[in-house]
């Protein structure tokens, strides 16, 4: 039995070095200098897999995703369909988020870009601040992730509610739920955070007329939207439009549409843009590849796979 990483995009001795650490009997191949035979090739981990490259590998039990989401694994239109996929879901991911998350609403909260942009043209101005209670943050999604943030942001003060396709209760935290609630959603909430799964119904969710029904009655005196979820749920152009007629007041974006960002985007230069290279719970290595290796483990004794994916429904 032999396993492999198709890492196109990532430096991949850092990860089979990783592997090695964490389970050094597994005979680990890499695409595509070292494959081997690939008849022996019975497990896979992979970030944006060329098409054509899971489908050539004959004894294929389990695709690993080696991140919490599984977009950039069911893109590859060869993709066998009889195959399962498991996603990995960690608490160090689930970590990261939830600070990258933290940093970026307390960032638009304190307005850190506005005393920035002070101290490069050295102007003292000690402006008026708020407390966290007076900013409503809504969190579009409320998985693992998207819940350990919303109590986080909670337990720092701010107004937090949640919006999913079915209710949640989280202590502390409001929830909303499905389409009939959207709106009334959208409409206390001052910080908009996406970060939701990626069921096709969701694309481009985040829009000019999403944008438009946010709350105009909070202390910034107009709304902030920060995605860390998927980039086609968010469409670029209406961002930057929004931004340009004063319905949007600032965005932070660590996904986007097309990845790596291009270096014509305008989003790179927008000055009330904050641009990220989709690192928000960007993955250890160690502690993925322990996760890849216990679902390795859990399969060969015959067990369920840990955070199996429903293709249907995209996580």
């Amino acid at each position: 039995m032999a396993f492999l990483f198709i890492l196109p995009t990532w430096p991949v001795d850092v990860w089979t070095a990783a592997m090695a650490k964490v389970a050094p009997d597994l005979d680990v191949r890499v695409w595509p200098d070292r494959m081997g035979n690939v008849a022996d090739i019975e497990y896979c981990a992979a970030w944006l897999p060329p098409p054509g490259v899971v489908k050539s590998l004959p004894n294929l039990k389990v695709i690993m995703s080696l991140g919490a989401g599984v977009d950039a694994i069911l893109k590859d239109p060869t993709l066998p369909g009889n195959i399962p996929i498991v996603r990995v879901n960690d608490p160090d991911l689930t970590g990261r988020m939830s600070e990258y998350i933290v940093l970026h609403v307390l960032y638009h909260h304190r307005q850190q870009r506005r005393i920035e942009d002070n101290q490069k043209h050295k102007i003292w101005n000690s402006f008026p601040t708020h407390a966290a209670k007076d900013l409503k943050v809504g969190i579009m999604g409320l998985g693992v992730m998207g819940t350990d943030s919303a109590l986080k942001l909670r337990d720092i003060g701010f107004a937090v509610a949640g919006w999913s396709q079915s209710r949640k209760s989280v202590p502390g935290v409001e929830s909303f739920a499905g389409s009939a609630e959207f709106d009334a959603f959208l409409a206390r909430t001052d910080v908009l955070v996406s970060l939701l799964p990626a069921p096709p119904d969701t694309d481009g969710i985040i829009n000019r007329s999403t944008i438009r029904k946010l709350s105009r009655k909070g202390p910034l005196g107009a709304p902030v939207i920060i995605n860390a979820g998927r980039g086609r749920q968010q469409v670029e152009a209406d961002i930057i439009a929004a931004l340009d007629a004063g319905e949007l007041l600032a965005a932070t974006l660590d996904v986007f549409a097309t990845e790596p960002l291009p270096p014509d985007s305008p989003l790179w230069t927008h000055p009330r843009v904050t641009v990220t290279p989709h690192c928000a719970a960007d993955s250890d290595p160690e502690t993925i590849c322990a996760y890849v290796v216990g679902n390795i483990r859990r399969h060969q004794r015959g067990e369920s796979l840990d955070n199996l994916v429903d293709r249907a429904r995209g996580y």
